[in-house]
């Protein structure tokens, strides 16, 4: 009987609870601890800072300001309008403005406490409507557009109208944001960053210290979770703890509480938006014009990235000839909101899905209807003008419906409600078509840096962050199947700046692509010079040689893996390579919104079925069915992990994770008692099937990307309860506002809509 362990022991030690994450690293010693004081304002002057209270708790040892910063106090990445700590004014309540220094985390966090300014508040804007009116919008508003919709209008048979609005979201990592400083014996400085993103951190520590690259490291182990909210915010908390380290030349540590880091941080972006869709007789998508709204926060962050990424996706999977969208970022004064799993592209089809949900009632069909009738086929153009090629959307929708009886379950649902005065049922079907590649063309390269041992194991290095996505065991699976050696003889090691340089953040359902690609070229390349010395060993050509089951094969020989290592290194041969990988013909022009943003596009559909309790308000998800378009799967079972908790974290944002914050721009939601997330009684069975692979290019080794595109699936949960409360409120169907919480179910059913 094999012996062979259940699951790879990096896998082991997660379940067990014995993996380490950047808040479980060990303290050196003397380390000291800090957290930031914040702004109690929502927009406020001051001119001096009171530490006076905070520096007489004991175990305070400093109270650092904006004074302290050596450089240039700026940790933003896309526009200089991010201070590290604020001077003069602050324009969010939770803005850092000082920084309190302790022996203790409890002193650390007492002080924080204490500081306060002289403060003269100022008018603030909290919401999108406020700044649009007074002309605060982070840049000029951007169009994508196809065809001639202005025309087309008159070629439509039915033409709808209506409004959204779409709720924020917390990203409710594990682990809560944290970085380690230390500073080193030559000056520099030594960062352990629970971060998505180490060259971004890299940059900007380099920016407030004044020290120059090269004499800082950033080093990201293994993520407590990350969702995009430790893409750019995690810079913040790391340049905190450099600043501490290089002022007091002592190890400092930020972790804040829950409640703090909730409050201090942003979360996903809030939309507001406006829809117009035109049908022909035959409920064919003629055209398509929608204005959205984004609410940014204070400062830009990733938030034209974000908007673009939501314009990129403003169809969805169907094929309309006429659209025009245009997207405007906000600017008010909130905490900057940020990157979160699916990038701003759940927004924009949450309102395509909205729309259709309009033209389908108004037409008394149901939805599927026109979704099937209109989705994208082979050669149908995007708005930004790339092609569709190969497109999955119809496969996997004709997949669910023959597998799990779209038609039956609607049948199903219609005959329930008919005779059920109680209990409403009701479904919703929503595909997905989702780019895979930064929008960001420069973002979209990396590097890997593989070292075969003289034993034969191997270690690799790549900027892949690990966050409980399984990034690094499909690393390790690409690394071992390029080689030909088990995964077990391949360790992948934390991500560090000075052994991977410049590289780009794990996001955009990007890591193993870019980063897989890099450490299969490194093998490649040591491959290249081990096959002379193989082909010797096996008296064969080097054209025949083989690497596989731990062994170099040529002509019925083979020689064992670790005594072909033996040789090579006897003979002087290379055993380490650095590569690094650029996805290929990606280009996209921004003035005219035209190109190939895209390496490829995913699929997939998703059914949800729901009831609701017309009485009490309340509704539930009974069940979800998936076909999802995973390429060739590089691990079936990480992948319906993904799958499955994007469906749930999507249904969370769609129906019970509400954000509020009151009239002073105070977080009201800071905790676990006011925020509700999915538990396991409110996450209903989910059924995945993999759309079949048919060949074809596509990521690393065929597969397709699988982080984001089925957070899509999660919009479901909305229209499926929608769809409930409308067979007993029809006036409930033109209704587009999210989360739809059991207060907003209850208030739909009952003819109280609450604002």
């Amino acid at each position: 009987m094999s012996t062979a362990p259940l699951l790879p022991s990096s896998l082991q030690n997660l379940a067990q609870g014995k993996t380490r994450f950047t808040s479980d690293l060990s303290l050196p010693q003397g380390c000291l601890h800090a957290l930031p004081a914040t702004s109690p304002h929502a927009h406020a002057r001051f001119s001096q800072i009171d530490s006076a209270a905070a520096l007489a708790v004991p175990g305070v040892r400093a109270i650092l300001t904006a004074a302290d910063i050596l450089r240039r106090n700026d940790i933003s990445n896309l526009a200089h309008d991010e201070p590290l700590l604020a001077e003069q004014e602050v324009h969010c309540v939770g803005e850092p403005y000082a920084l309190v220094v302790a022996d203790s985390i409890e002193a650390a966090w007492q002080g924080s406490h204490l500081v306060t300014a002289d403060w003269t508040p100022l008018p603030a804007c909290l919401d999108m409507a406020s700044a649009l009116a007074a002309g605060a919008l982070l840049q000029p508003p951007r169009t994508f557009a196809l065809g001639d919709v202005d025309t087309a209008w008159g070629c439509c048979a039915i033409v709808v109208s209506g409004t959204v609005e779409i709720g924020s979201a917390e990203h409710l990592y594990m682990e809560t944001q944290c970085a380690l400083a230390l500073p080193r014996d030559d000056g520099g400085l030594l960062l352990h960053s629970a971060t998505q993103s180490p060259s971004g951190v890299h940059k900007a520590v380099a920016t407030i210290t004044g020290l120059p690259m090269h004499a800082i490291e950033v080093v990201a182990g293994r993520l407590g979770g990350g969702f995009g909210g430790k893409e750019e915010q995690a810079t913040l908390w790391a340049c905190l703890a450099a600043l501490a380290a290089q002022r007091l030349q002592q190890p400092v540590r930020l972790w804040p509480d829950r409640s703090d880091d909730m409050r201090i941080t942003g979360k996903r972006h809030p939309y507001q938006a406006h829809f117009k869709l035109g049908l022909d007789a035959n409920g064919r998508f003629v055209a398509y014009e929608a204005q959205l709204w984004q609410n940014a926060g204070w400062c830009t962050d990733l938030s034209p990235a974000i908007l673009e990424r939501s314009l990129f996706h403003a169809t969805n999977a169907y094929a309309i000839p006429h659209v025009r969208v245009t997207a405007h970022s906000c600017r008010t004064h909130l905490p900057s909101n940020t990157a979160f799993r699916g990038f701003g592209a759940p927004q924009a089809i949450f309102v395509m899905e909205s729309a259709i949900r309009a033209a389908a009632h108004q037409l008394r069909c149901p939805p599927e209807t026109l979704q099937a009738r209109n989705l994208l086929r082979d050669g149908d153009v995007f708005p930004y003008g790339m092609c569709a090629q190969q497109p999955k959307a119809e496969a996997s929708w004709q997949m669910l419906a023959r597998e799990n009886g779209i038609a039956t379950c609607r049948q199903r649902i219609t005959a329930w409600n008919a005779t059920q005065p109680r209990y409403r049922k009701g479904m919703a079907v929503v595909p997905v078509c989702f780019g895979i590649a930064f929008t960001a063309t420069l973002l979209n390269q990396a590097q890997a840096l593989v070292h075969v041992y003289t034993d034969g194991s191997v270690a690799v290095t790549t900027g892949a962050i690990e966050m409980g996505q399984g990034v690094h065991g499909k690393v390790q699976r690409i690394v071992a199947e390029t080689l030909g050696l088990p995964v077990a003889q391949v360790q992948v090691m934390p991500t560090s700046t000075l052994r991977v340089a410049n590289v780009s953040p794990t996001a955009a359902s990007t890591g193993a692509d870019l980063n897989g690609g890099a450490a299969r070229q490194a093998c490649l390349d040591i491959l290249q010079r081990l096959r002379p010395v193989a082909a010797a060993l096996l008296n064969a050509p080097a054209a025949e040689v083989m690497f596989l089951e731990g062994h170099a094969h040529a002509q019925q020989a083979r020689v064992p893996w670790n005594e072909l290592i033996a040789q090579a290194y006897r003979q002087r041969i290379h055993l380490s390579a650095l590569a690094h990988y650029a996805s290929a013909n990606l280009h996209f022009d921004p003035q005219r919104n035209q190109g190939q943003p895209f390496a490829y596009h995913v699929y997939g559909t998703a059914l949800m079925e729901a009831t609701v309790d017309v009485l009490l308000g309340t509704g539930r998800i009974d069940a979800v069915r998936v076909v999802h378009d995973i390429g060739h799967s590089l691990d079936a079972s990480t992948d319906r992990g993904q799958i499955e908790g994007a469906i749930v974290q999507g249904m969370g944002w769609m129906t019970s994770e509400e954000i509020r914050h009151d009239s002073q721009g105070r977080l009201l939601t800071d905790n676990l008692a006011s925020y509700k997330i999915p538990d396991l009684d409110s996450s209903p069975p989910i059924e995945i099937e993999f759309l079949p692979h048919n060949g074809g290019p596509a990521g690393i080794l065929h597969s397709k990307a699988v982080g984001e595109p089925p957070l899509v699936y999660g919009l479901a949960a909305y229209f499926a309860l929608q769809d409930a409360i409308t067979s007993w409120q029809p006036q409930a169907a033109a209704v587009f506002r999210a989360p739809l919480t059991s207060e907003a179910i209850f208030g739909l059913l009952h003819g109280n809509d609450p604002p």
